[in-house]
């Protein structure tokens, strides 16, 4: 038996019995814990609830990046946003060579689609040589597609991005929302965390409504269900942040041939780790450098990094970071720290001033009234390297670096960073201050983003 026929039997060995589909149900800047199966109270989300009851519940589920395009170029790879170039930064495109899961099931004859919001934010801003959208073919909805063929489709809500304006739930009450510690408890504020709040509502219920059509084609159990976010939400400090608001998201899949009902997961997973997991339920090939979810592997740490978000800066500058969470600490690394972090001050291309923080009437009211210490926390520039105590200040304000007793924790992580960045062959382990990232093309328009209604 030749290697190739032994490989090919050893595939269709891999392969389930009976085909299974797939079902990616990422929201758009939806941050953790706010789902009713992490506790939150305020969420009103049965939908993603059954899910987890039903399979696997993530409580530490992150983005490798805090942006949107980088984030679900490393779902679709399996890969970190640095190997994949240009696609680290916002509108970056994914390049044609990588191998994406979606292409593997296109070659083992899934329909692989997608509807809503595919890879990137603008339907337009396909990566070139790439047809269709790396999500896939665009249909209208789930119903384009056919009982007859296996199916790998993406619904790309829309919800919750600002501005929030699409959910329909009036029963919130605003006074009782929980407000971060890094923005003033205001009815600004609270306006914002009611709109987002039904806005999540929102999507959830339409991932009910897809739920509902899989029952009544008996197709439920033979699919792997995904729900998930791409990065944190949209309030100051959140989206294009590598803080818990901005990496940190909901993770739930259903899955009854790999998950048992009822299990929980406390380890540290990304999304990444998603590419791999979907190609193994489907007895296809792994592809990536993340290991599948149905590994018995478990990580205890995540990695973090960011390069440009929106083209906020004077020279189309990035905002790089890189960084390291673990259960008691995380740490961030600011390679251009005497940069503005939530962009120029003044609007330069895209979205407004602080550019990078996208408009709410949260920010509105930062930038007006400008109480401390929330507008240093939101707008101000960092130091080159940031330490936070999670246990003791979750809600990661009070930098600790530089402080005598922590200065072995911020060593041992500082180092930890750096062999992750040499082993993953991130071009800034030996070029911090390249300019790769800054030159990289963005397709983003100009003053891109309308203000909230």
């Amino acid at each position: 038996m030749t290697m190739m026929t032994r490989r090919h039997v050893l595939l269709s060995l891999a392969r389930p019995a009976r085909p299974v589909n797939v079902l990616l149900l990422p929201a758009d800047n939806w941050a953790a814990p706010h789902a009713g199966a992490y506790g939150d109270r305020a969420a009103r989300t049965p939908v993603f609830d059954r899910i987890a009851r039903e399979g696997a519940l993530f409580r530490h589920a992150f983005a490798p990046n805090p942006s949107c395009s980088p984030s679900r170029a490393s779902l679709l790879s399996g890969q970190e946003t640095h190997r994949r170039v240009e696609a680290a930064s916002l509108y970056g495109p994914i390049d044609a060579a990588v191998p994406l899961y979606t292409d593997r099931l296109a070659e083992a004859g899934y329909q692989v689609a997608f509807s809503g919001k595919g890879f990137g934010p603008d339907e337009a801003r396909r990566s070139p040589g790439r047809t269709p959208n790396p999500a896939g073919r665009a249909v209208e909805n789930f119903a384009a597609l056919t009982s007859a063929t296996p199916f790998c489709y993406w619904f790309g809500s829309h919800d919750p991005h600002v501005p929030w304006n699409r959910g329909r739930d009036t029963s919130i009450d605003e006074a009782r929302l929980p407000v971060p510690p890094h923005l003033p408890d205001a009815p600004a504020v609270r306006r914002d965390l009611a709109d987002y709040y039904r806005e999540v509502q929102q999507f959830d219920r339409e991932c009910g409504e897809i739920l509902a059509a899989l029952e009544r084609r008996g197709q439920l159990d033979s699919t792997l269900v995904i729900m998930t976010s791409d990065n944190g939400w949209q309030m100051p400090r959140g989206l294009a942040n590598c803080y818990g608001l901005g990496v940190r998201i909901p993770l739930a899949i259903r899955f009854p041939a790999r998950f048992r009902a009822g299990t929980v997961r406390s380890d540290f997973v990304s999304i990444a780790a998603l590419a791999p997991t979907i190609l193994e339920a489907c007895g296809l090939p792994a592809i990536g450098t993340t290991q599948s979810l149905f590994s018995r592997a478990r990580r205890t740490e995540m990695f973090l990094e960011r390069e440009r978000h929106a083209n906020v800066r004077r020279g189309d500058l990035s905002y790089p970071v890189r960084g390291l969470r673990t259960r008691d600490f995380l740490y961030l690394r600011n390679l251009e720290p005497e940069r503005w972090p939530a962009g120029d001050p003044e609007m330069y291309w895209a979205v407004g001033p602080y550019g990078d923080v996208d408009k709410s009437f949260s920010k509105n009211l930062l930038l007006a009234q400008r109480p401390e210490p929330f507008f240093a926390l939101a707008f101000g520039k960092r130091p080159g390297e940031e330490l936070y105590d999670v246990r003791r200040d979750p809600g990661q304000i009070h930098n600790l670096a530089g402080q005598p007793v922590h200065a072995a924790t911020l060593q041992r992580m500082a180092a930890r960073v750096d062999r992750w960045m040499r082993d993953t062959a991130d071009p800034r382990a030996t070029e911090p201050h390249s300019p790769f990232w800054d030159r990289a093309p963005y397709s983003g328009r100009r003053g891109a983003q309308a203000p909230p209604e």
